[in-house]
Order: structure tokens, then sequence, then C-alpha cells
């Protein structure tokens, strides 16, 4: 089970998962990350969800269009969409207080 470590807002929340586990959809169902993750649309068009990977990426897919096109230049400094992640292994994230403004 993938240990998950959340920071945001100074605070940090930690708790195990499911593999192959979305984080969104999780945080949608009222569980871990819920209620700290902030989330909209879940399909990649908001970037609400973003976040920048503080440890973990390595075992993550590259990013794909969706993340390329919401995140921009944001994504060569460990930014993802949390939305397009399936997480398989232990992911330490952050999330701004503010959003991540779509490029």
């Amino acid at each position: 089970m993938p240990n998950i470590k959340f920071h945001k807002k100074g605070q940090i929340y930690e708790g195990s998962v499911e593999s192959n586990t979305n984080l969104v959809v999780r945080a949608g169902i009222k569980q871990f990350p819920y209620p700290n993750l902030a989330f909209k649309c879940g399909m990649g068009k908001c970037a609400t969800c973003a976040c920048q990977v503080l440890n973990g990426a390595e075992h993550l897919p590259p990013p794909n269009w969706k993340e390329k096109k919401q995140l921009g230049d944001k994504v060569d400094d460990g930014y993802r969409l949390v939305c397009q992640l399936w997480v398989t292994h232990d992911i330490e994230l952050t999330q701004d207080v503010e959003p991540v403004n779509a490029a």
C-alpha cells in the first residue's frame, strides 16, 4: 500500500491508499486526502488539483498532454495534475495555497 505525505498550509497529512489509486477520486468520495486536496473537474481541464511532487516522481509516468497544456513550464518544476495520476508507490506532494493558473 502506497503511503501518501501531503503538505498544505504548513500542515502535513499522511495516509495509506490501495495501489493504483487516484487521489482526486478518493477526495471526491470524502476519503483521504479529503478535505485538504483542492480539486474541481477531475478531468485535467482546470488545474485546481495541481501539486508539486517532492518525492516519488520516479515512479510516475511522464506528464500527459493535459498536464503539459495546463501546467506549461511548471511541469519542469515537478508539478503534476493529481487527477491524472494513479498512485502505485509512496509519494510526497505539496499543494500551493493559491491554485496554479492554467497555462
